[in-house]
């Protein structure tokens, strides 16, 4: 064997991977990944059908389609009043994470600090390590996760680069407010500090609460890298294509990236992407849609030993099970998998230390049947 020195020696095969294989391994329901066992719109699907037979399957334009990029841009104006130009502002991408990946591989550079707050999406850190960047993360805490903006400011240095944001916030289904925004605004206020903000659940607000974008603000608006997912907007998150919205200084070098990162993305999808969207109602209707399902959920789980914690945006309930047992989170999670059936995720996955607040998560995205089959097996504990 030749030797190979890692550059990830510490980073194992993500926890998603390893739940959903168990979950599949024992026949477990698995509410472990973040995706819907329900089928797309099958008008979705026939105008992908359409494009093939119409002919759009060769490579799409490096910065994908015009005609999905103006959508887009169409769909942000209405939504935040925020302008983005179509040709300079906004790229089609192989999904969110590899947005997150190519604004990362962007800007930050060896000993280049990001702050990110933790539980934390498992793409962040592994991504600013690999670009030589330098991770300072926050804890969060539960039950309600709130960001300590006094512990941020602290953490700011000359070095600081990047702060990665992520609202609704997976796994813990929080949502920043205004306070947090005008904190933000305070602390990136004459500093050379880029935002990344991952909003790939911003359709999935619930209780009339709105949604709070970069693209709202101007003045963050002008710093920030937006990623947005059409996997978690049309419920295909195995079709991979998402969009990443910055001002043109910041998009063009996310572009150097984003051509030799996967040079551009599904053509046909795009092509039905363009057409779907024109449909208003195809991702206006989705906060009353999930609310429906985090209802119904932490409903019947009102039944179980679990506490549930807040659920403000996302498809994730987190609940705590100090009732139930003392095990490690990790631990338990594992065995409700095995012996109950039902897959989730163990939060301390979430943080670099491994802290464990004895909490899951579980995703609700799921066909009514599905849950009632959960919520049965899990009401047992």
């Amino acid at each position: 064997m030749i030797p190979i020195i890692s550059k990830l020696p510490q980073t194992p095969t993500t926890i998603f991977t390893v739940m959903s294989a168990l979950a599949n391994e024992v026949g477990a329901i698995n509410l472990s990944q973040g995706f819907p066992d329900y089928e797309c719109s099958p008008i979705l699907t026939e105008l992908v059908h359409k494009a093939m037979k119409d002919g759009f399957n060769q490579y799409a334009p490096m910065p994908g389609l015009l005609t999905l990029r103006e959508q887009i841009s169409h769909k942000t104006e209405k939504l935040y009043g925020a302008v983005y130009d179509p040709n300079t502002e906004v790229t089609i991408t192989a999904g969110g994470t590899q947005a997150i990946f190519t604004a990362i591989s962007a800007i930050i550079h060896p000993n280049d600090e990001v702050i990110i707050f933790e539980p934390a999406y498992d793409c962040y850190s592994p991504t600013i390590k690999l670009n030589g960047g330098i991770v300072k993360s926050l804890e969060l805490h539960p039950p309600d996760y709130r960001i300590q903006w006094d512990m941020v400011k602290k953490l700011v240095s000359n070095k600081t680069r990047m702060i990665i944001l992520n609202s609704p916030h997976n796994p813990t289904a929080t949502i920043l407010n205004e306070e947090d925004i005008k904190q933000l605004t305070d602390i990136v206020k004459n500093r050379d500090i880029i935002i990344l903000s991952d909003e790939v659940y911003e359709h999935l607000v619930f209780d009339g609460n709105q949604h709070l974008s970069m693209a709202r603000y101007p003045e963050l608006q002008q710093r920030s890298f937006i990623v947005a997912s059409f996997g978690k907007l049309f419920h295909t998150t195995g079709w991979k294509v998402g969009y990443c919205l910055a001002p043109a200084y910041l998009m063009q070098e996310f572009r150097k990236i984003h051509q030799f990162n996967v040079f551009s993305v599904n053509t046909p999808m795009q092509v039905a992407a363009a057409e779907y969207l024109k449909d208003e109602d195809s991702y206006l209707s989705l906060p009353d849609f999930f609310q429906q399902k985090r209802d119904y959920f932490r409903e019947g789980l009102k039944q179980s030993r679990f506490d549930l914690l807040p659920c403000a945006g996302s498809y994730f309930q987190s609940v705590r099970y100090q009732n139930i047992a003392d095990e490690k989170d990790s631990e338990f999670a594992i065995r409700v998998t095995k012996e109950i059936g039902v897959a989730a995720i163990p939060v301390s996955a979430f943080y670099s230390r491994g802290t464990d607040h004895q909490v899951l998560r579980f995703c609700f995205a799921k066909k009514q049947e599905t849950l009632d089959k959960a919520i049965e097996r899990l009401i047992k504990l």
